[in-house]
């Protein structure tokens, strides 16, 4: 498979009380074309900066991002956000919400009504498109944002925590779902998680990122086949190396310090 995202050596610093801080140190990975990707790490290592560069919505200090054959600078339609609090338009209907992506495209009412329906019914929700986001549960909200944006055809989604504020049980279910679609729209997907046992669940391959300052400490390949079972052995081996990378990089870190 073609390399569809490449990170090449990024950097970036902020300013904070006049003193420049680097948040992420000389990152490099490339993500194939419909693979499924995770970010995972700690809060504060830099894994939502990394998400907006590749999205477009920050700028590198060093380095660059390339997306399909190209400099990344700015967002792209080809490229999609999905968050944790859904981003749904509270006075617009459940389908309406849907068509929002596609009002600039050059399509009739009457197509846009039809995909954007076609990408409900995909999620489950072809039932609720006259309802209020505010009718429906956190977990049926998601879908809808996520039907939104499949509806306009992204060649990436990047996902920033978007089942973090769920119960376990929407969140296995949109786990599922969002394997289900993904593996249907052949869609390449890069996820932001500290949740271990997410990443081991989702992912074809996960970044393990280390804190001050943000960076890949380990690339890790997930070789079991889809579906996947938390209880199995193999879940478990992967989910005890992980735990045994991040205990390791705390102990390097405290050594530091002491030093």
């Amino acid at each position: 498979m073609e390399q569809f995202v490449q990170i090449d050596k990024v950097s970036k610093y902020f300013l904070n009380k006049k003193k420049c801080e680097r948040v992420l140190h000389d990152i490099s990975f490339n993500v194939k074309k419909g693979e499924f990707v995770s970010i995972l790490g700690q809060s504060g290592c830099g894994k939502s900066t990394l998400l907006n560069i590749i999205g477009g919505f920050q700028k590198v200090d060093k380095g660059r991002v390339m997306f399909n054959g190209q400099v990344v600078n700015r967002p792209s339609r080809k490229c999609v956000m999905l968050f944790q609090h859904y981003g749904l338009l509270p006075w617009r209907t459940v389908l309406k919400n849907v068509e929002l992506g596609l009002e600039q495209v050059n399509m009739t009412s009457k197509e846009r009504k039809e995909c954007a329906f076609k990408y409900l019914t995909l999620v489950g929700l072809d039932h609720n498109a006259d309802q209020f986001p505010h009718q429906l549960s956190g977990g049926m909200q998601q879908r809808v944002a996520i039907a939104r944006a499949l509806a306009i055809k992204p060649e990436l989604i990047l996902m920033d925590e978007p089942f973090a504020a769920l119960d376990t049980f929407n969140r296995y279910y949109l786990q599922d779902e969002l394997l289900r679609l993904q593996s249907k729209e052949k869609t390449t997907v890069i996820l932001v998680t500290h949740d271990i046992d997410e990443a081991v669940y989702l992912s074809d391959r996960i970044m393990i990122m280390n804190a001050n300052p943000g960076r890949i400490h380990k690339q890790l390949t997930i070789e079991t086949s889809r579906p996947r079972d938390r209880s199995h052995s193999d879940f478990q081996y992967y989910r005890k190396m992980i735990f045994e990378q991040f205990h390791l990089n705390s102990r390097k870190t405290a050594i530091e310090y002491e030093i």
